[in-house]
């Protein structure tokens, strides 16, 4: 059987590209998901930075490609304003909510 795989992230970039409703929905599942992670809430940025054309994206921040291409990378520790900036074009904001109590 000669079956041709698709790459994941290839393809989770094609099903973002265009829906910004996905690109939320994943955006906000990667955090809640991995909320002691920040290097996966960053790489969920990127992917919807690809998704979206980076250089479209970092107009819409006001941010260079070149310093997106920079924050976004597997090195990169970016400032709170600029994560804000990046949410903005998003069309969302962050929010503090109370963590549940598990009840035993």
């Amino acid at each position: 059987m000669d079956k041709a795989s698709v790459d994941y992230r290839e393809a989770l970039i094609e099903t973002l590209r265009g829906n910004e409703e996905e690109q939320l929905l994943y955006l906000k599942s990667t955090l809640e998901d991995n909320w002691d992670a920040p290097e996966a809430f960053l790489l969920s940025l990127k992917t919807i930075a690809e998704a979206r054309g980076f250089k479209n994206f970092a107009e819409e921040a006001g941010l260079s490609r070149e310093s997106l291409y920079r924050t976004l990378s597997a090195d990169g520790n970016p400032k709170l304003d600029t994560v804000f900036k990046m949410l903005h074009a998003l069309g969302v904001k962050l929010t503090v909510e109370p963590i549940e109590k598990k009840v035993s």
